[in-house]
């Protein structure tokens, strides 16, 4: 029974091809990494392996079964700045090998990419992965260096002077840590998802 349930789609992929079934325009598909990149590594020309988390289905047929391997490069790596300039991976699909061991050219656009806990996401139309702003935290960094220099310069000088004093203090020092600090860098790690769309068919022969 274990080879039977094995065998068979098998058999159904190779009669889609065999009959030129094709993967749909506007279909979308799941993808999960198997490796991981992040803009603080990858380099340009750096490979990258997914596999499909669900499968393709046409006329109660699956053609694309889970698992299936699919191959991609990185087109672009960019760090984060410590000043300005948001991190920002790109990555370029390009092929997708089923069961069977047939290997098929592809080039889908990435729609859709696991945030995680910064905010990442797909930006315009060209595969990039950009992470989001960090003004936020960068304003409460320096919130909370400015709220320790003022209870310090209270302490010291047991004063309202010496809390302004503190405050400004502990301020600057949180600007600078700001300044001296990268923002977040883009992460794929192994077993994120990222959700894919074809722009036009592609022949399963």
């Amino acid at each position: 029974m274990h080879r039977t349930s094995i065998f068979v789609p098998l058999i159904a992929v190779a009669a889609l091809a065999a009959y030129g079934a094709e993967i749909p325009q506007g279909a979308h598909v799941l993808l999960r990494m198997e490796n991981s990149i992040n803009t603080r590594t990858a380099q340009e020309g750096d490979f990258v392996y997914l596999r499909t988390a669900s499968p393709i289905s046409m006329g109660g047929q699956i053609a694309v079964p889970s698992g299936s391997y699919v191959q991609g490069v990185v087109t672009e790596s960019k760090r984060s700045g410590r000043v300005k300039g948001r991190a920002q991976l790109a990555i370029r699909l390009e092929s997708l090998t089923l069961e069977s061991g047939k290997v098929f050219k592809f080039s889908p656009h990435l729609s859709s990419v696991d945030s995680g806990e910064t905010g990442q996401k797909v930006a315009g139309q060209e595969n990039a992965i950009e992470q989001a702003p960090d003004t936020g935290k960068d304003a409460q960094r320096i919130a909370i260096w400015a709220g320790s220099g003022a209870a310090l310069g209270g302490l010291t000088d047991r004063s309202w002077k010496g809390a302004g004093i503190g405050a400004g203090a502990g301020a600057a020092v949180g600007l600078a840590t700001v300044l001296l600090t990268r923002g977040n860098e883009v992460e794929l790690r192994h077993g994120a998802t990222l959700d894919v769309v074809f722009d036009r068919p592609v022949a399963l022969e």
